[in-house]
């Protein structure tokens, strides 16, 4: 019985619109193996419950860190918001005529900072500059916290996970120098290098016994 192929992780340096992008990888003429390209993606949720305002971007855009990519309709928040300052206020003057005791002007400023924490949740900024994979939703639908509004991913910082036979594994190694295929872009070749190799095989939990076999085999070229 052959024994399962082992996963490599290898990077590639290639600006390509990501997802489910199938590749090709040589790792020995004239053998091919395929991978699936990644990138390192950032789900934004909501954190509070609202209904959306506006989402500012669409799917494909490119944004930079700190950018406001969705807002939500928030007057409860600011309310809240501008009372808890107007407390803090009052009892900061009274505290320095006596009127106030220390106590109660710490409790005042924890209510003003938790407020002002909460009015920051009523909108997403992007915590990376990347491009925009997925908006979720469309202005005036709620959401509760936890539901996820837009996704960035940065495809400067691409991987693949791909599989390969055990018999080939001994010839690998970390470091190690490859050539990738995108077939999308017309068997568009681009550099790779091994990250690491798994210890443990994988893809036999995802496929059945003949996709495994065939895919394990790898495709010979003509």
């Amino acid at each position: 019985m052959k024994k399962p192929p082992k996963k490599l992780l290898i990077a590639v340096a290639a600006a390509v619109v990501i997802g489910a992008v199938a590749a090709y990888f040589l790792l020995q003429p004239p053998f091919r193996y395929a991978g699936t390209l990644e990138a390192t993606k950032v789900d934004l949720s909501a954190r509070l419950a609202a209904a959306i305002e506006e989402v500012r971007v669409r799917e494909g855009d490119r944004v930079r860190r700190g950018d406001v990519l969705a807002v939500f309709d928030c007057a409860d928040y600011k309310i809240a918001a501008r009372l808890a300052h107007e407390n803090y206020d009052r009892t900061l003057k009274l505290s320095r005529i006596g009127s106030a005791s220390a106590e109660t002007l710490d409790q005042m400023r924890r209510a003003k900072d938790d407020a002002d924490v909460r009015l920051s949740w009523c909108r997403i900024e992007a915590p990376i500059d990347g491009t925009v994979l997925s908006r979720y939703h469309e202005p005036g639908e709620w959401v509760t916290p936890g539901t996820k509004v837009v996704t960035v991913a940065d495809v400067r910082d691409i991987w693949a996970y791909i599989y390969v036979p055990q018999p080939r594994v001994a010839s690998l190694s970390p470091g190690m120098k490859l050539r990738g295929h995108l077939p999308e872009l017309d068997d568009r070749e681009f550099e790779g290098a091994i990250l690491k190799i798994n210890d443990e095989a994988e893809l036999e939990d995802l496929m059945d016994a003949d996709e495994y076999e065939e895919f394990a085999s790898g495709e010979e070229e003509a």
